[in-house]
């Protein structure tokens, strides 16, 4: 059985109001924290070194959609849950993940070394360079929260019976946004280690959680 399109919009549709709701508030929460410690660092902000890789990795500013992508490619596994329990687990796991890095900007404070980088032609790149400011760079949760949710979806999809091609895509599209966090000048290649090893641990941590209520009797 392949995937279908009505097996998909119900999962979306289930408990759609608390999906809503919690996603919104939950990116709300968490923007006004990571700003508040982007603007206002409580100790000296450190730049992260530049490895091999990152002198390898080119700079595209055309690369600056994948890496806006994320906001939409980490709606999608909590869309597409249907049991309340699991969506709970989702949601804390995910918190750990986000307060983890959090913690870490708040107490080591980083930024991408400043670099002289030509984004004319490319709109709205300007702007995320002034809000963004390439700091809170280690570990990136960027790349954290993409890795984490790369897993769940690599999960639901084999819920769903996908066709092995949406899984394909679907790593596709979360290496793209890794990538594009290195193309955009926005993370190194450090910060991205690390926020791999973060979101591979909150992952692992939600799996555990939930093949337990899975064995659980009743």
């Amino acid at each position: 059985m392949g995937l279908s399109c009505s097996r998909v919009l119900s999962r979306v549709r289930s408990l759609l109001l608390l999906k809503s709701v919690g996603i919104t508030a939950f990116m709300t929460l968490f923007f006004m924290a990571y700003f508040h410690l982007l603007n206002h660092p409580v100790r000296p902000v450190v730049a992260m070194p530049l490895t091999i890789v990152d002198r390898l990795v080119p700079f595209l500013p055309a690369s600056l959609p994948l890496y806006l992508s994320l906001w939409v490619y980490v709606s999608l596994p909590p869309s597409l849950i249907v049991e309340r329990r699991e969506l709970e687990r989702y949601g804390l796991a995910i918190g750990l993940v986000c307060l983890t890095g959090l913690a870490c900007f708040l107490l080591w404070p980083t930024a991408v070394p400043r670099t002289v980088l030509d984004w004319q032609g490319f709109p709205g790149s300007d702007l995320l360079q002034g809000i963004d400011k390439a700091g809170n760079a280690c570990p990136s949760l960027h790349v954290a929260t993409a890795v984490f949710s790369a897993v769940w979806m690599h999960r639901i999809l084999g819920q769903l019976v996908a066709p092995r091609w949406s899984k394909g895509v679907n790593l596709i599209w979360a290496a793209a946004i890794v990538l594009s966090t290195l193309s955009t000048r926005q993370h190194v290649f450090l910060d991205v280690l690390a926020g791999t090893a973060l979101g591979l641990a909150g992952a692992a941590l939600l799996l555990a959680w939930q093949r337990r209520a899975d064995s659980a009797p009743g």
